[in-house]
């Protein structure tokens, strides 16, 4: 009895117990954003307690008997709330004095507070608002210091230039390096899912990277990848489709058939009807000083429809009109007959064809699909981390031939705290992907450039046969017949592009690669003796490329091979190793040291294996055995290795006073063994003054200033330049060498001073916040090459003399200008000034002439003199138009004469003169001192909008596919002009300033000033305009987020000239023979369970 009365009484308790307790439910949020917290500590006691779930949510059965919850989080004000009946709302309000975010940092991380040297972060909610390949991309108008540009806009080709404030040399690297996860990255960037990165930093000056030395000298880009939170498992689905389109806008082109025949009869008119020269022969007909021949208005009329339709100099070949019997195409006025019909037909040795002109960019351009999916689970605990990704693009390029990039990237990262002392985890990523690329892409020459061709063809030609039904013709392999220009349409010859046509070639022809990456690293962490850390990171990276290139044998200029295939084989493989000992004490909670000893060791093989053969079997068989005669076969392999040593100190005292100071002993293979090693260091320091007792300024959350110095080498000098190199030859069926280039074997590093001061501040309970930083760079021992005379065998040698300096100011500014419980709006925005200055040339680099006091040397169109910066032009100077005649006028230097009547060397003024008669002027630079972005988001009751803009203003950039467009035709026409040529000379409009447009006439458009362009643009790059749903009706979904979306990527810019891009280039070239960047609209939508 007494056993089971004990029985029963102990039912009874726990009965009466399980009645007491009860469950409680919510959501906890920030208070100012409305925005679900994940991880958030909700806790009932020291017994019960949870976190907060991926959509802040949360459930906890606590007893009857408690009334208060304890809610806290990092960065957050710890609350006591009552515990309420229902789905409760809990609103954690940001504590300024404990929001102090970690940033990244050289091997580590640091509070940003105590961080004395100059860095810019960019977090995944801005990545993954854009729709890049390339995800350094991202990047662009986000950081200020930051110039980046890119010269193709084709899918995959993504390799953007990136200068971190300024450049640092002529003729070495200026390139920043990029670190993935602690470990230096030698692989294609495009291969890296930007939904697999947590953050970008940017590293901008010593204090930041002198710890990465030899490498480090142009600024540092450090990637991280994400890790999961802590709480519990989380699954990320994000889905996009789009729709791509040409991105850039095209030039004014004469687009008209008619107006086309007309301005090129207006040429041939204006060189018949102008007075003769009596100089005048067949040897110089061409000549700009005798172009007139002297007709009367009359037979120039008859003269200039006379040569229209020639196929050499100086006709079209096509006349794509049918003009009645006994008429002419161009009436006496100047006009297109008004009797002439568009079309004609033609019969050519018993075959009709029906010659029409066709509108080649818009059959070259079309609309394509872009889709991506992302899929993303992760794990947080207390000892274990654990973070899987996947990720499938599919990026169809805009163009009818060929031109594609497909990617299919994997992702694992894990860590384990396998003890108290120990940490062990690793990093494993897998990419495989194909692309299709254009050929000859960026060359103005090639016949097989399709964006040179479709941009430079006139708009009078067929793009492909037609037979007498007015149908395109087949041949006999049942390939669509395009118009060659050779002949085969009707006989007829296109002077312009003669005997090719782009758009078939890129069609029928191949080039195209498959890749595969691999990345992996693996970490030890040990702490022992209380305050030590030692970490051991290994890591290799492997891209492997293989790239078929296949010319066809039925039409172009491999024909007479029976077509061409080539096979190329790239792999670049490298190593990191470090070793990193940490040392963190505090002291009398005021005096905190922390110390870190390393070092490095870095390898990386690059190896190249290619062939080709001739005489194809089948041009579907893309390998080198479907082909039956031995063209070229070589190889090559290159290995740099890098090793250093290094350490940083760094102090803070009562979390107002920073100090810190590194130094790295370095060796680079890139050197001669007896001078491999140098030494780099920086010192920096920090103060917050909003710390101390005498600063009480209510409205200032935040102000500290900062500076630092430190000195850096550069390695990126290219290899073998401490040796004599020379080419092997075959000399007679024995082998040969021919001497390359002269070594030196005391070349050593571009040395570089860097010196960074600023200020950062927070205002108004952290709604403004931002920085002002000053900065100075100054490259010493610039490389610079020599050339030797031809007695030497060498054409020349490398030496370090030289030095240069960029001095700038940087402003970032971040705000919230608006804020409610529904409301949001907020701003950012960066804005950098520099200046780039050649501050020293050796002597032998100086030729004899001083241009405006600057002496230096030239290459092509661009000076360097000490004095000037980076990228000043050197070229004549137009003038204007000589009134009576219309010939281009150049500026001409006039000089003092001395006491005999004889020209010195002083230069008294200027004069107007013709092109082979004017002298070169300093034309200004490339280079834009001003360059930036800004950008603004909105929030409301779930829907967001944000928008990113880039800007740069001034800077020059020489138009080039302008020039070719306003140049007059010369020895053969056929080639697209801009509009603006209607407005030229001529006697009845002779105040024009552009001059006559007049076949022959050289020199009215020859490389001068008058195609220097403003280079400032502004460009829209991305908008992203997104609806969350409210967390109670995806609950009901069994679903923690679901967000729906639209984005848009390149939607506009605006520049100073339609159809001009200065994004392509940071130093002043523009291309119009390169793929267009791509404009994509996509909708999307994000689910996370």
């Amino acid at each position: 009895m007494k056993k089971l009365f004990l029985l029963l009484l102990a039912v009874t308790i726990g009965l009466c117990a399980s009645a007491q307790m009860r469950t409680v439910h919510g959501t906890v949020v920030d208070a100012n954003t409305q925005e679900e917290l994940i991880g958030v500590s909700v806790k009932a006691g020291p017994q019960y307690g949870v976190a907060t779930d991926a959509s802040g949510q949360f459930t906890l059965r606590i007893p009857e008997s408690v009334k208060t919850l304890t809610v806290s989080y990092v960065g957050y004000q710890t609350v006591d709330v009552p515990v309420e009946n229902g789905d409760m709302r809990i609103n954690l309000v940001p504590d300024n004095a404990l929001l102090d975010p970690v940033i990244v940092v050289a091997y580590g991380e640091q509070k940003r507070s105590s961080f004395t040297g100059s860095a810019a972060t960019v977090g995944a909610a801005t990545i993954e608002k854009t729709q890049v390949t390339n995800p350094l991309d991202a990047l662009a108008g986000k950081v200020a210091g930051l110039q980046l540009s890119n010269a193709s806009g084709a899918p995959g080709a993504s390799s953007p230039t990136i200068r971190i404030r300024g450049f640092s040399s002529i003729l070495a690297g200026n390139a920043p390096l990029v670190i993935v996860d602690g470990a230096p990255y030698s692989g294609d960037i495009n291969t890296i899912n930007a939904n697999d990165i947590e953050s970008m930093s940017v590293l901008k000056d010593a204090a930041s990277n002198a710890l990465y030395g030899a490498r480090g000298a142009n600024g540092v880009i450090l990637i991280t990848t994400k890790r999961a939170k802590l709480g519990e498992a989380v699954v990320s689905v994000d889905a996009k489709w789009g729709a791509n389109s040409k991105g850039s806008q095209n030039y004014d082109y004469i687009t008209d058939p008619a107006q086309y025949y007309e301005t090129y009869y207006a040429a041939l008119y204006n060189q018949a009807h102008a007075p003769k020269d009596p100089k005048l022969t067949d040897a110089n007909r061409n000549d700009p000083k005798y172009l007139g021949l002297g007709m009367s208005s009359y037979d120039a009329w008859k003269y200039a429809n006379s040569q229209l339709a020639l196929g050499a100099n100086p006709g079209l070949g096509y006349i794509t009109y049918t003009v009645p019997a006994g008429q002419t195409l161009i009436g006496q006025n100047g006009r297109m007959n008004p009797n002439a019909t568009p079309g004609r037909m033609i019969n050519y040795r018993g075959q009709d064809y029906w010659i029409q002109p066709d509108n080649w960019n818009d059959y070259a351009y079309k609309t394509s699909l872009r889709q991506e999916y992302n899929v993303n689970i992760s794990q947080g605990t207390e000892r274990s981390n654990i973070m899987a990704s996947v990720n499938y693009l599919s990026n169809d390029g805009i163009l009818i031939a060929k031109s594609n990039y497909q990617r299919f990237t994997g992702r694992l990262a894990a860590d384990f705290q396998a003890k108290p002392w120990l940490k062990v985890g690793g990093n494993f990523a897998y990419a495989h992907g194909t692309t299709n690329q254009m050929t000859s892409e960026g060359s103005s020459t090639s016949t097989m450039n399709i964006f040179a061709f479709t941009n430079g063809v006139a708009p009078i030609y067929p793009l492909y046969l037609r037979d007498g039904n007015k149908q395109p013709m087949y041949d006999n392999n049942g390939l669509l017949m395009y118009d060659y220009g050779n002949g085969m349409n009707a006989g007829l010859q296109r002077p312009a592009y003669a005997d090719s046509n782009a758009i078939s070639a890129a069609i029928l022809n191949t080039n195209k690669a498959d890749f595969n990456t691999l990345y992996a690293s693996g970490f030890a962490e040990i702490r022992f003796l209380r305050d030590f850390k030692f970490t051991t990171n290994n890591t290799v990276n492997l891209l492997d490329s293989r790239s078929t290139s296949m010319m066809n044998p039925y039409y172009g200029q491999a024909v007479p091979d029976g077509g061409t295939i080539s096979k190329a084989h790239s792999r670049t493989t490298s190593y990191t190793f470090n070793q990193l000992l940490n040392w963190n004490r505090v002291f009398n909670n005021s005096h905190t040291v922390q110390i870190l000893l390393g070092h490095e060791w870095y390898k990386a093989i690059s190896e190249e294996l290619e062939g080709s053969r001739k005489n194809l079997f089948l041009p579907s068989n893309e390998e080198l055995a479907g082909a039956i005669l031995k063209d070229d076969t070589s190889s090559s392999s290159s290995v740099y290795n890098n090793e250093g040593w290094f350490g940083r100190a760094q102090y803070d005292y009562d979390s107002k006073y920073f100090g810190s100071f590194s130094f790295r002993r370095d060796a680079s293979s890139r050197f001669h063994p007896k001078h491999r090693w140098g030494s780099f260091w920086s010192i920096g320091g920090a103060w917050i003054i909003s710390k101390e007792d005498f600063f009480n300024v209510d409205w200032v959350d935040l102000l500290k200033i900062k500076a630092s110095y430190g000195e850096q080498g550069n390695d990126n000098i290219g290899n073998y330049r401490y040796t004599d190199t020379y080419s092997l030859i075959n000399s007679v069926g024995m082998p040969g060498a021919v001497a390359a280039t002269k070594g030196n074997e005391t070349i050593t590093w571009e040395k570089g001073g860097n010196f960074n001061a600023g200020v950062e501040f927070e205002l108004f309970n952290a709604r403004l916040n931002g920085s002002f930083e000053a900065f100075y760079r100054k490259t010493s021992d610039m490389l610079m090459s020599f050339p030797l005379p031809a007695s030497s065998g060498f054409m020349g040698y490398y030496d370090n003399v030289g030095d240069m300096t960029n001095t700038g100011i940087e402003i970032e500014l971040s705000g919230t200008i608006i804020r409610t419980r529904d409301f949001a709006w907020t701003m950012d925005l960066n804005f950098t000034w520099y200046k780039n200055r050649i501050s020293k040339l050796p002597e032998e680099r100086k030729g004899p002439d001083a241009y405006d006091g600057h002496r230096g040397f030239s290459s092509g169109s661009t000076f360097y003199g000490e004095g000037l910066p980076m990228y000043t032009y050197l070229m004549k100077s137009y003038a204007g138009v000589e009134e009576s005649t219309g010939r281009a006028l150049y500026w001409k230097n006039t000089y003092a004469k001395d006491a005999n009547g004889n020209p010195t060397k002083e230069i008294i003024g200027r004069e107007k003169a013709y092109y082979e008669n004017a002298d070169f002027y300093l034309c200004g630079t490339a280079l834009a001192p001003v360059y930036g972005g800004f950008s603004t988001s909105f929030e409301y009751k779930g829907f967001d909008l944000s928008a990113n803009f880039n800007y740069q203003i001034g800077g020059q950039v020489y138009d080039s596919g302008y020039q070719a467009l306003m140049s007059s035709p010369v020895t053969g026409g056929g080639s697209n002009f801009h509009a603006d040529v209607l407005k030229a000379w001529t006697p009845e409009n002779p105040s024009s300033d552009i001059p006559r447009f007049q076949f022959g006439d050289q020199d009215q458009a020859q490389t001068q000033d008058r195609f220097l362009t403003n280079a400032s643009y502004l460009s829209l790059q991305n908008l992203n305009f997104g609806y969350t749903l409210p967390s109670n009706i995806v609950r009901k979904m069994y679903l923690t987020k679901l967000r729906v979306y639209f984005a848009a990527e390149n939607v506009w810019v605006w520049s100073k000239r339609q159809g001009l891009d200065p994004r392509q280039s940071i130093t002043g070239g523009t291309n119009n023979y390169t793929y267009s960047p791509i404009r994509t609209l996509s909708g999307g939508l994000t689910v996370t369970f």
